[in-house]
């Protein structure tokens, strides 16, 4: 995901970026912003707002998953372009996030993949057409960035589920299906399955610490959280369920992170802790590294809430598409997250 090149062009040209009319003027923390619906048949924008996709029959393949799930596409002008590793300018890149929410015409804006950039284009984004035309957002890895950003500064509930080259395997078709189509009030819990092995692995839920409870659910990918700390593009956690997932961080990168969310305050204002998948994230240096369980038991164990980790959420083929911004219960002795409340205006 190349999320050390994320990193590093956070910093570089941002200070460049030009003023422009649209730069976000106010966050709305109170008030939860619904998208309009989506329908069988409805016509979508495929953008790419991070990395450039290498390999041109990756646009293909997003069309033509889009396509198979019964929805019509529409390719944002400049999806196809290349600036280095970015898919095109900031600028660009912008203006096919900003023209996809202004077209009525759109009913959802899809990410075909993630990578790393969306940060370069938070102060690009134009909030308040957002705010007058709120649709659902889709992606997840670096679109962590988008998702954070919109909801702090309109309210608007996103979802953090598979981009559009991703797998479109029967699991992810099937809560496309379930949160889009059906409107279903959607009960995110692990699919299990034992195969070949005496007991069941794979997707196994690990309670950190027991107990239920409800409230907005944010978060994303942890590396590109955390380097929104300190900016406007970072939502306000109070009284949330804040979930992270990440790939290839050596646990080392991922305890300095999980201090940074607690020096900035955020781990002390949330209610309940959700840790997806963490993909490739064992410890490379044997007794001298400490694991994910230490990790986690050192900032999580003392808060005393709620907290579960294992849920499928993160760089795996089969992924919740988690509603975020939208008001959930949790149960972390059962390693499941509910839906509280229709997400779709009527």
């Amino acid at each position: 995901m190349d999320k050390r090149l994320f990193l590093k062009t956070f910093g570089l040209g941002i200070g460049a970026l030009p003023l422009v009319s649209f730069l976000p003027k106010s966050k709305n923390k109170e008030n939860t912003l619904l998208p309009s619906p989506l329908q069988y048949g409805d016509k979508v924008g495929l953008i790419s707002p991070s990395a450039a996709t290498a390999e041109r029959i990756e646009f293909q393949f997003a069309m033509e998953a889009l396509e198979a799930l019964g929805l019509e596409v529409e390719l944002g002008k400049n999806l196809k372009n290349r600036r280095g590793h970015l898919a095109g300018t900031d600028e660009e890149r912008a203006e096919d996030l900003n023209e996809m929410f202004e077209d009525i015409s759109i009913k959802a804006v899809i990410c075909i993949r993630g990578g790393s950039g969306a940060a370069r284009i938070l102060p690009l984004i134009d909030y308040s057409t957002i705010q007058t035309n709120p649709k659902p957002l889709l992606g997840y890895s670096d679109i962590t960035a988008l998702h954070n950003a919109i909801h702090a500064k309109t309210g608007l509930i996103t979802f953090h589920g598979p981009n559009g080259s991703g797998s479109w395997n029967s699991f992810n078709v099937n809560q496309f299906q379930k949160v889009f189509f059906n409107k279903e009030l959607v009960k995110f819990e692990n699919e299990v399955n034992k195969g070949d092995e005496l007991i069941v692995k794979q997707n196994r839920i690990q309670t950190i610490y027991p107990g239920k409870v409800s409230g907005k659910i944010l978060g994303g990918n942890l590396t590109v959280l955390t380097a929104l700390s300190g900016t406007s593009y970072l939502p306000d956690f109070t009284g949330s369920i804040l979930f992270i997932e990440d790939i290839a961080e050596d646990p080392y990168k991922i305890d300095r992170m999980m201090s940074t969310l607690m020096l900035n305050g955020t781990l002390s204002k949330i209610k309940g802790f959700i840790f997806g998948q963490c993909t490739n994230c064992t410890p490379g240096g044997g007794y001298g590294s400490l694991t994910l369980d230490d990790i986690l038991d050192d900032y999580i164990l003392p808060l005393k809430i709620p907290a579960y980790k294992g849920a499928m959420i993160g760089h795996v083929p089969k992924q919740f598409i988690v509603p975020v911004g939208a008001e959930v219960e949790m149960d972390a002795e059962n390693g499941t997250f509910t839906m509280l409340k229709p997400i779709f205006k009527e």
